[in-house]
Order: structure tokens, then sequence, then C-alpha cells
């Protein structure tokens, strides 16, 4: 068969199982509900009214405004308790507290009283600041802390968010690492999950000022996610209720010559709603430099995005959307590579669509059906000039995804039951030459070439119930997920969540136990997999890369104090077998998948948030980490002297590469006068583990002193990192239509050299930037 009719058939066949999956039913959702509401007056005629929503606990606060004829939706709002107050003038404010517990709609018909004259009616009702029938630890990032945050540079401003949240951390390149697990995170976004890596030098990213809200899981998981379990972000994008033409145009720049641009619209008329946004940056300063000079590093991004929703029927809504990314950019030299004329460069570029359809069958069930289709290209490019070797890459796939879930509400429970299946054709090629063979061992061969193609089949089907007891609430579920790439692989995963509520003190306890299955990393999983790796050397190790197996144990409380301060604290251990992990290959920076006999994390984890204390609000949070991992090896690609280690070291244990035992991070706003804010804010670590293969000579050689100087050798640590940051934002204009904001940022004003990583086993050197000042200009109507 010739190259090109090969080609052909691999498409032909994709497509074919694509479509046999769009015949399976569809469905899919995240875990948020809606409130519909309709406001009148006493004759019961709508009318156009102000709706003011709020929870404190989920950092949601938002005004909307009802249509002609008093109707609204207000949808994607994270379960919780809200408050709602709706105000028109002429008539008596009425406020409200209403509960959401499942996908299923919660309607209210509001009738708005006269309003007497000169009379002021106040009605003091919860906030939402504790939810008393959570029964996990979720944490929540609201529009206001995605609105205030401090500026990130390109590619990482939804992972900056998400590493302020206790138990996580990053290493290099803002990899999301949770409760010290290795990769293992998945974004739904709109209800449909990423499992690859969506860090800056792995995937585009969605720029955090086009969403909504966030929910964040480390524990507690409902049984509906599954595959990759270290932690789920869910992120609902920016929509509005509101009828009418709205929008928002961010300008943002600063340090490393950093320039962003952010824009959205969206149009709200009858039954229909049409979005689009389109964001571009540029930097040069996009991954974390390997020293302090910032050698070839300039990275550009643009993002485009169109969603349609309609309305078809009072029980059926329909929602499509488009979004194209990508990301181009260098990948920074060591001191001998930019001396040599080194020069790589990246680039990710990606297209997913997707559609989504609800049906509500009574007032007490609905169906989510949605899928998704995506293509994504991630290359490397190599200079002449590259040392010791020059590596090309162009990795791609094409995913199909569909899921299916059907909600009921009955009594005091609230099932849901779902079906998901995930189909994705893998495309590798990878080639190198050496230009240094002094680096290599004697046998290594000069040049090398690889392609291969394959597809990821993923099933699952799972089952869920949350009970409410008086005082108790009860989350149990189980999960069936299968796995068909290199192994085939299925397995069951039991789910269950308890929590108590105690009235007196103000204070929720909670304690949960997760099954998860996790899959490998497919990122060059077929070349490490392949016999043509072979040729590399004589000695070679190849294991197939087992699916982890994991328990996860959580217990904590949530405890309010005079309705202004929650208190939340975590313990929690996880128990892995085959402990997923990464390594390199040869000197080229093409990682793949590699598991250990087991690993074994546990430690704690504190937030305490201030939700206001006058004009001060902030938070404060702590973690403590500690990470084990055990030999022998059981998954994963070795050559030439590291196949001996592998076989040999079939006992003992080592720290693992996120063991970083102590992390803090703070930040508080204060409230100068009614237009003009300013906060600040410090991230402290400890400091992650290394074990560098070389002496201390050759790292000065390669990184220079600065970075030496931050390092332990004796204990093998890198030393503690420091960032102070401080914030300055204006309202320059304020009108019922429009406002316009200006916010100054600072980062790292301390200006200490912080190493995230150093040259480990298994990772890279990553240094933090240094000293910074950003901007940012936003105005919205």
């Amino acid at each position: 068969m010739t190259a090109s009719r090969h080609a052909q058939w691999l498409h032909a066949r994709e497509l074919l199982v694509l479509l046999l999956g769009y015949a399976l039913p569809a469905m899919g959702q995240v875990n948020t509900g809606e409130i519909r509401l309709k406001v009148t007056d006493p004759a019961g005629l709508g009318l156009k009214a102000s709706v003011e929503i709020v929870s404190k606990g989920n950092q949601y606060n938002y005004d909307f405004a009802t249509d002609s004829e008093g109707a609204i939706r207000i949808q994607t709002l994270p379960y919780g308790i809200y408050r709602l107050t709706v105000q028109r003038q002429g008539f008596a404010d009425l406020t409200k507290t209403v509960e959401v517990r499942s996908a299923i709609p919660v309607g209210y018909d509001l009738a708005l009283g006269v309003a007497p004259l000169n009379t002021v009616v106040k009605v003091n009702t919860s906030d939402g600041l504790l939810d008393p029938y959570r029964a996990s630890s979720i944490s929540q990032i609201g529009s206001q802390q995605i609105q205030d945050r401090v500026a990130s540079l390109p590619g990482r401003s939804i992972q900056d968010l998400v590493n302020l949240q206790p138990g996580w951390l990053y290493e290099g390149n803002a990899v999301l690492h949770p409760r010290g697990s290795e990769y293992q995170t998945q974004f739904v976004v709109d209800g449909v999950p990423l499992t690859d890596n969506r860090s800056p030098s792995f995937g585009p990213e969605i720029e955090a000022d086009d969403l909504d809200s966030m929910s964040v899981y480390t524990a507690g998981f409902p049984a509906e996610y599954g595959r990759k379990m270290g932690g789920v972000i869910e992120l609902n994008t920016a929509r509005t209720s509101d009828p009418g033409l709205h929008g928002k145009l961010i300008l943002s720049g600063g340090s490393y010559d950093t320039a962003d641009g952010f824009a959205q619209i969206q149009n709200n008329w009858g039954k229909n709603v049409l979005g689009a946004t389109a964001s571009g940056s540029m930097t040069s300063h996009y991954l974390n430099p390997v020293v302090p000079e910032n050698f070839t590093n300039k990275g550009t991004t643009g993002d485009f995005s169109v969603r349609y929703a309609r309305q078809l029927t009072q029980n059926d809504y329909l929602t499509m959307s488009v979004r194209h990314e990508l990301a181009r950019y260098e990948i920074p030299n060591e001191l001998l590579q930019q001396e040599a004329g080194q020069l790589q460069n990246r680039d990710n570029i990606e297209t997913m669509g997707s559609v989504s359809y609800q049906h509500l069958f009574s007032a007490d069930m609905v169906g989510n059906f949605s899928g998704m289709v995506r293509d994504n290209a991630n290359n490397l490019y190599s200079n002449g000039q590259s040392t010791p070797i020059i590596a090309f890459q162009n990795n791609s796939f094409r995913e199909g995804y569909f899921k299916g879930t059907i909600s009921i509400h009955h009594k005091n429970q609230e099932w849901k039951a779902g079906i998901e299946s995930d189909a994705t054709f893998l495309h590798e090629r990878f080639n190198y030459d050496i230009t240094d063979p002094d680096q290599f061992d004697d046998d290594t061969p000069q040049t090398f070439s690889f392609a291969q193609s394959k597809p990821d089949l993923e099933q699952s089907a799972f089952v869920e119930n949350l009970i409410r007891l008086d005082k108790w609430t009860v989350s149990a579920g189980l999960r069936w997920d299968h796995y068909q790439l290199l192994l085939n692989k299925n397995a069951f995963s039991p789910r269950l969540s308890v929590s108590r509520f105690f009235p007196a003190a103000n204070m929720v306890l909670h304690a949960s136990y997760d099954r998860v299955f996790q899959t490998p990393s497919s990122e060059n999983i077929l070349l490490s997999s392949s016999s043509l790796i072979g040729q590399l050397s004589p000695e070679v190790l190849r294991l197939p890369v087992q699916p982890s197996m994991g328990n996860y144990f959580e217990g904590g409380m949530s405890k309010t104090v005079a309705n202004s301060l929650r208190l939340d604290v975590n313990i929690f251990r996880r128990n892995f077998d085959n402990y997923a992990d990464d390594d390199q290959l040869l000197n080229t920076g093409v990682s793949y998948p590699i598991s250990f006999d087991k690993g074994i994390l546990y430690g704690a984890e504190g937030k305490l948030e201030l939700v206001h204390l006058g004009k001060l609000t902030g938070f404060a949070s702590y973690s403590y980490i500690v990470g084990n991992v055990w030999l022998p090896v059981t998954g994963g690609l070795f050559l030439g002297d590291d196949v001996a280690a592998a076989l040999a070291q079939t006992a003992g244990h080592f720290p693992d590469s996120q063991d970083q035992r102590n992390t803090v991070r703070t930040r508080f706003q204060y409230q100068l006068m009614p237009r003009i804010w300013f906060a600040g804010g410090l991230s402290y670590g400890s400091g992650l583990p290394f074990e560098f293969q070389g002496t201390e000579e050759d790292a000065l050689e390669q990184y220079g002193p600065q970075v030496i100087s931050r390092l332990n050798f004796d204990r093998g640590r890198v030393l503690p990192s420091l960032a102070v940051n401080a914030s300055l934002g204006v309202d320059l204009y304020t009108s019922e239509r429009v406002n316009v904001r200006f916010q100054a940022d600072g980062d790292n004003l301390n200006n200490r050299l912080n190493v995230i990583d150093f040259g480990g086993l298994f990772s890279g050197n990553a240094i933090g930037p240094a000293r910074s000042g950003f901007f940012r200009l936003k105005t919205s109507f």
C-alpha cells in the first residue's frame, strides 16, 4: 500500500469511527444548574426588573435584567445557596434565598408588591458563605477574583488562578500538579473534558477573561469524572442573560515586551444568543527560562470562538460553538546552546467544535446530550546549530467525544446517570540528527526517524446519587471505565462523600473516598513503545505503561464566623499502584510516560477567607505535602545505562518530584475609596527536590552561578522561593451601561531569583519571572 493510500485509509477509518460514535446517545454537562425567573406585578403582568444574585461561598455576584415579559434564565450556576434580590422602581424590593442542587432548572414566579410611600424594607438573609449540604471540598473561583487577578504572562492565566488554591503547585512552564500528582489534570470546558496536557508548552489556553467562574476539585469527585483524576477544573465560559448587545474589550501589556488583547461581544434577542470572542498576545517570556538571561523565549498566541444558543421550546435548548487556538514560541536555551546559536521553535494549533442539547422531560427529569470534535497539532523544529541534537517532531490527534446524562429529582434525592465515549486518533512523527556525539553513548545512531498512528478508544458509564438526610448529605456513585490503546483495560471505581452540618457552630464536617482509574498520558506513547526505538541503543527496556489505580481519602471541615470569615481545613492521603510520571528521550526535550510500582502522597491544607471586614477582603492559604515513589519501574522506555539501573533498582523509594513540603499563598484587597482599591499578596514555596546527573561544576558551566546559588546540593533541594505582588485598580468611568476600569500589577517585587525546577531526574530547569509590571484597561458594556 502506498503512503498516500495508507493515509487515505487511516482518515476514512477515523471518520467511520466518529460517525459510529455519533449514533450513540450523547449528552454532557458540568456540575451546574439553572434558575428560571418570571417577575410580575400584582396583576400578574410581566415586569422588566433588575435581578441581583449572590453566593459568597461560590464567589458569585452578578446583576441581570429580565426581558420585557419579566423572564430570565440564569445558567451555569455552581451548586450552592444563592440570594436573589429583585428591584423595580415603584415596587417593593423582593429578596429570596434559593438553592441549586442539580441540573434540573429551578423555576420561580415572583410577584412584586407596590412600594409603600416613605418606607424602606430590608430583608436579612444568608449569602451562601457556608453551604451546609456540600458533601466534599470544592474550591470556587468567581467572576470578581477572575477580574481582579494579578496579570499573567500569555498562556497561563487560568493556571495562575488554580495555582492560588491550596494543594496545587507548579513545576516549570505552568504544569499544574494537584496534591503532588504528576500531571493527571483535566479541564472541563462547558461540560466537555479535555484530558491532554493544557500547560503553555503543550496546548493553547482559553483565556481567563473568557470565563464566568471556575470550580476546582481535588477530592470528592462525582462519578461523572474519570480518566485523568489528579484534579478536575470546571470552566464556565462567560455569557450574559440580559437581553440586547453586550461586550467587553481588554488591552494589557508590560514587562518582557508583553502585549495582550481580548474582545467579547454577545447579542441576546428573542430566543437566540450569539456571541464571539477573539484574543491575541505576544511576549519575550513565554516559557520559564533555564537561565536568568532568558535566551530565545519569544511567543505569540491567538484565539477565536463563536457560540450560538437557541431555546427551541420551553423544554428544549440547543448550543453550538467553534473555537480555534494557536501558540507559537521558542524553546529557551542554556548557556552552551546559546553560544552555539541554537534556535528551537514549537507550535500548538487546535480547532474544536461542540454541540449540546438539553431536554426537560418533566419538572423532575432533564437530559443533556453533547458531542465534541477537535483537531490538535504539536510541532517542534530545530535549526542547524542546535546542540547536542537537532530534533523535529510533528504530533497530532483528532478526537471525537460524546456524552449523555439523565438527571432525576426524587424527594430528597438527586440521581444522575450517563455514558461517554472518546475516540482519539494519535499520529506521531519524530526524527533527529546528533551534532555533538560526545554527549551520547558511542553506539547511539547519528540519525533516527519514526512515524506511527494508532487510535486511543475509551468508554465509560456512571451512576450517582446525592441524598439529603436532615443535617446529613451523602454523595455516592459508581463509575466504569474502559481503556484501549497499547493495552486493553477496564475497571470499576466507587465514590463516596459524606458531610454533617452543625448549625450551632456554623460548621460542616466532611469525609470522602475516591477510587480512581487513570489512563496514561498519550504524549509520545507510540514512539516510546515502538520496536523501532531499539535502534537507539543495544540496551533497551520497554515496559507497557499500565493505567494507574488510586485510592483517595480526605477528611475536613468548613466553618464560618460572623458571616464574614470562612475557614476550610482538609487532610488527605493518596495511594497509587503504577504511579504515573514522565521521562525525556535523550536530550531532545521530548517527554513520554513512565510508571513506578506505587506512590503515596499525604498532607494537609487550609484556607482562611475574609469575605469582608469593612473595606478589606482576601485570603491566606497553606499546604503541606509529602510524596514518595516506590521502585521498581513498572512501565516506560529506558536506554543504555538506564536499563541496568531500572533492572537493578527493585526496592526502595525516593521523593516525588512535587514533594514541596510547605506552600503559602496570600492576597488581600482594600477599597481605598468608592472607585479605587489596592491589593497585595505573596507566594512562598519551600522548594522541590532534584537529582542532578552531573557534578556541581557541570551545572555551573551549563546554568551559571546565579542558578547554582539557589540550590542545596547536599539536601538535593531547590532553595525556597518568594514572590511579593501588588495591584492598584481604578474605575475610570461608570454608568448604567458602560464601565471602564484600569489596573496596574507588580509581581516578584522583591526581585528574588526563584528557581522552580532544577535539571532533575524527570524535569528540566525552570526559573520564575524577575520583578515585572503590567497594566490592564477593561471596557465593558
